[in-house]
């Protein structure tokens, strides 16, 4: 029996929702701001992992997309989506024969770069073949994860580029994911600050070497509407905006009416001191922020009650607690507002597509991060 045009009460749970109004306002206030700004916009997809939802943001003005791997990039690669950055430095020799393999089918591909040993690989991964490979220089802007440090570093890493035949400069980008640790909006205004910095100080060092640097790309989703705005970047790159989840909302970047993913959960057990929800670690994730956000209560927010905390989960379940028992009893269901969007959404193999109460469609999650 198909789910379409029927309640998402009549939903089995746990069940994966996008509400359509609320993912195309984010959409919409993302490409807007670009537009605003004279940005190029280039979404980062790890966040919804969908083929459709990639060409909305596509339609809405974004000039390719950002993914985190390799998978990421064939599956939409392989749906005609052609200009596409992997924001990851990709080293092994296996990884590289599928770079060759993409730029085989003509995408208009670039890769992260930090390192000269990385140069090399990719150099000698593609000397027997006829293509050459757009390199962006990625730099360290406080997160202390991948790339160079800005400025000196980075023109180091830009000179030895040129010598290698295979290879050419397209850009300098960074992310500031510790801005999801941030304590406040000033502190979060300080990580934006640096993150342009890293990119324009490192881009302008280049420059005055003789060596055009044509995009200058920042991204993270609590800081691109400040590090956007600063003279000389050209591109952002938010991924968690197109759905916004708890963690942007204790950060202050947005509030629980716009988040446009929530989990369909059912209610399991009624005890004196607890509910149990379907919904544990395998749906809702064990996310409180990767980056050391303190603002985010539970594990996930119920949409409508904010007396209850997801305290603790197992594989399936969610134990909720409360000070005042509340109106829910056994089969009742409840949407919940996860705390990390990105890791949910890996999680399904389908959004179920909902205008309010009414489900209107199902959209594949189509380049999950499956092993092999």
């Amino acid at each position: 029996m198909s789910e379409i045009h029927s309640s998402i009460k009549q939903l089995d749970t746990p069940s994966l929702l996008l509400d359509l109004d609320k993912l195309n306002a984010n959409i919409k206030r993302v490409s807007s701001f670009a537009k605003e700004n004279h940005l190029q916009l280039r979404p980062h997809i790890k966040t919804h992992k969908s083929i459709k939802i990639a060409k909305l943001q596509l339609e809405s003005g974004a000039i390719g997309i950002t993914t985190a791997k390799i998978e990421e990039a064939e599956v939409m690669a392989s749906a005609g989506i052609q200009d596409i950055l992997i924001a990851y430095p990709i080293s092994s020799p296996q990884k590289i024969e599928r770079i060759v393999g993409l730029l085989n089918r003509g995408v208009d591909l670039k890769v992260a770069v930090d390192s000269l040993e990385q140069l090399k690989l990719l150099q000698k991964g593609l000397e027997h073949t006829p293509h050459s490979l757009e390199v962006w220089i990625k730099v360290n802007c406080g997160l202390n994860r991948c790339g160079v440090e800005p400025g000196k570093a980075a023109l180091k890493l830009a000179q030895a580029i040129l010598f290698l035949s295979k290879l050419r400069v397209g850009g300098i980008f960074t992310h500031a994911g510790h801005a999801y640790g941030a304590s406040s909006k000033e502190v979060i205004k300080e990580i934006s600050i640096a993150e342009a910095k890293a990119v324009i100080d490192s881009a302008d060092e280049c420059e005055k070497a003789g060596i055009p640097i044509k995009v200058r790309s920042v991204g993270s989703t609590p800081t691109f509407e400040i590090a956007g705005k600063i003279e000389g970047i050209t591109e952002v790159r938010p991924g968690n905006a197109v759905f916004y989840d708890a963690i942007q909302v204790g950060l202050g970047v947005t509030d629980h009416e716009t988040c446009a993913l929530t989990i369909l959960a059912s209610v399991a057990g009624v005890y004196e001191d607890r509910i149990v929800l379907d919904s544990g670690s395998k749906t809702l994730c064990l996310d409180k922020g990767a980056h050391g956000l303190d603002s985010v209560k539970g594990y996930g927010y119920i949409v409508g009650h904010p007396e209850l905390t997801i305290e603790r989960l197992s594989e399936e379940h969610g134990v909720v607690v409360f000070k005042e028992k509340p109106n829910l009893k056994l089969n009742d269901k409840v949407r919940i507002i996860p705390n990390h969007a990105c890791t949910v959404a890996n999680q399904f193999e389908k959004y179920t597509v909902c205008e309010q109460e009414r489900v209107v469609d199902s959209w594949k999650v189509d380049a999950r991060g499956k092993l092999k």
